[in-house]
């Protein structure tokens, strides 16, 4: 048979469920995902095989009107990832309907001319007569070659989404080996895990103004790891939170965290966090490199961004 390769970009507005599908995909677990919105950063790419298909998913940042250098860094990287994909799978939150920042994904696509497809996503938490009227109104707007109805959480129509999705990728010679799952370093994947435990325990706005790098990863000689993180935030009173009284709340995120990490890297390890006060972080061209990230819609200009020096809990 015929082998197949291609890159499916999956695009949407903030919180529709992009990272849970990439993983229900995958059949493990490799996005990060919480509740709250933004959650994903940075492209992040997964390998599916189907078949003689091998699926190149693409799991990028929620689109949104951004307002700090971060956040034009992240709607850039969804969009730089939609443009150099064979296909463009647009998730829209049936619950949520063609609200605003639908909209925007939507206002957005007409601009590309890659081909495209709707996923209705979270259909398990409406009743399925609502669906229709939506479903008929994407097809009218001329952007998809078809629309889909999933949900990533129960597993419902995500099969035939994979068939419609290998059925789809040009053929080609596969780009990774047939195990790879990744492309992410473990060293980024260790550093999407901590940050995952900081949105789920840490409340309010503090997530979005902190970061994790980690800085350090050390093979010990008895097959652990040693991991060194540096968790930066912008101001010290944000500091004070993540550490907690007694050092008790970063101790706590990163007892989760080692945890989390061992589960996936099928290894002991020895997670040691530190807390380093970044003014405007957020801002930096540097900053935003070491995570990953690229700025291309900002203007060149000179980091305003000033560390002290970092605590060690």
């Amino acid at each position: 048979m015929t082998q197949r390769c291609g890159f499916v970009a999956i695009v949407g507005a903030p919180n529709a469920g992009k990272s849970t599908l990439l993983n229900r995909l995958l059949g493990t677990k490799l996005a990060i995902v919480t509740p709250k919105p933004q959650t994903t950063r940075r492209r992040i790419l997964g390998i599916v095989v189907e078949g003689e298909t091998q699926i190149i998913l693409v799991d990028t940042p929620g689109i949104f009107p951004p307002r700090r250098r971060l956040d034009r860094a992240m709607v850039g990287a969804a969009w730089t990832g939609a443009s150099e994909a064979d296909l463009v799978m647009t998730l829209i939150d049936a619950q949520r309907g063609i609200d605003g920042e639908a909209q925007i994904v939507l206002d957005g696509l007409g601009k590309h001319s890659r081909p495209a497809l709707a996923v209705l996503s979270k259909i398990d938490l409406i009743d399925k007569t609502d669906l229709l009227p939506l479903a008929a109104h994407l097809d009218r707007t001329g952007l998809f070659q078809s629309v889909l109805m999933i949900s990533a959480l129960t597993g419902d129509g995500v099969g035939d989404l994979k068939r419609y999705l290998a059925a789809a990728m040009p053929e080609g010679p596969w780009h990774f080996p047939e195990d790879q799952l990744t492309d992410l370093s473990e060293r980024l994947i260790a550093a999407e895990i901590t940050r995952e435990r900081l949105f789920l325990e840490l409340r309010q706005e503090l997530p979005y103004a902190s970061a994790v790098e980690t800085e350090r990863w050390q093979d010990q000689a008895d097959g652990s790891v040693r991991i060194e993180q540096t968790i930066h935030v912008e101001r010290d009173g944000q500091k004070a939170i993540v550490v907690g009284k007694g050092g008790r709340q970063i101790k706590h995120i990163g007892e989760l965290a080692r945890a989390e990490m061992e589960r996936s890297f099928g290894r002991r390890v020895h997670l040691f966090l530190f807390v380093r006060v970044t003014e405007g972080w957020a801002e930096s061209r540097q900053h935003l490199a070491a995570l990953g990230l690229e700025d291309e819609a900002s203007e060149p200009g000179r980091s305003r961004s000033r560390s002290r020096p970092r605590t060690a809990i």
